[in-house]
């Protein structure tokens, strides 16, 4: 089903809401930056700050871009806008009651993924935006619209640990199903990574479930 605008509609929505809200843009790369810091200095209280610090990415691309810009092209948006702040929600309070949820960074395939998928969503992602021609302010941008922001959520996902995990992947897993959709209607290429990564996020969240059903 093809969506109800075109390729310039939707671009144009990006470029208005950019314009909008700018510099918010940077304040979003620092609270990313965070999160990443957050992997590498093992810190409750650091990382207790990155899960509340993705929680306001969340909801500010909910209420921020599909509520109150996205909305005026799409009817769905409002939905989708409800999504958003229940991940954001879900982050929060991942943050203020953690209990076994912690980042664990380690030399294996996990890891590596992860850290593949965080640089490609702070440096690869708008690369390709603007090579494309609708990178920058006048397309999508990380921490401020959804699909580059669910990449870095995803890439953070990949090296959390604990029975928090489960529930805070759901939401990213599927948006990149309905993200994959729009990138090939759309072309907006660079979101072709959001499935691929969200297929990975699946893969390790289900291997140590196998594996126990596997020895027992």
């Amino acid at each position: 089903m093809n969506p109800p605008f075109t390729v310039a509609d939707f671009l144009a929505v990006f470029a208005a809401y950019n314009a909008a809200i700018w510099p918010v843009q940077i304040a979003a790369y620092a609270l990313g930056l965070l999160a990443v810091a957050a992997i590498v200095i093992p810190r409750s209280g650091l990382m207790r700050s990155a899960f509340a610090a993705l929680s306001v990415l969340w909801a500010f691309t909910g209420i921020g871009y599909h509520l109150l810009f996205f909305a005026s092209i799409n009817p769905l948006a409002s939905l989708f806008a409800a999504f958003f702040v229940l991940q954001a929600i879900l982050l929060l309070a991942s943050a203020i009651r953690p209990g076994d949820l912690h980042l664990q960074f380690g030399q294996d395939v996990r890891s590596t993924a992860g850290l593949i998928t965080l640089v490609y969503a702070l440096a690869i992602y708008p690369v390709l935006g603007i090579l494309a021609g609708h990178g920058g302010t006048a397309g999508p941008m990380f921490g401020v619209a959804p699909c580059p922001t669910t990449i870095f959520t995803i890439g953070l996902l990949l090296f959390a640990r604990g029975r928090w995990v489960i529930w805070l992947s759901v939401i990213p897993i599927m948006w990149s199903l309905i993200g994959l959709a729009a990138a090939i209607q759309l072309g907006i290429w660079e979101d072709l990574a959001m499935p691929v990564t969200a297929i990975g996020l699946g893969g390790a969240l289900a291997l140590p479930l196998w594996t126990r059903r596997a020895v027992s």
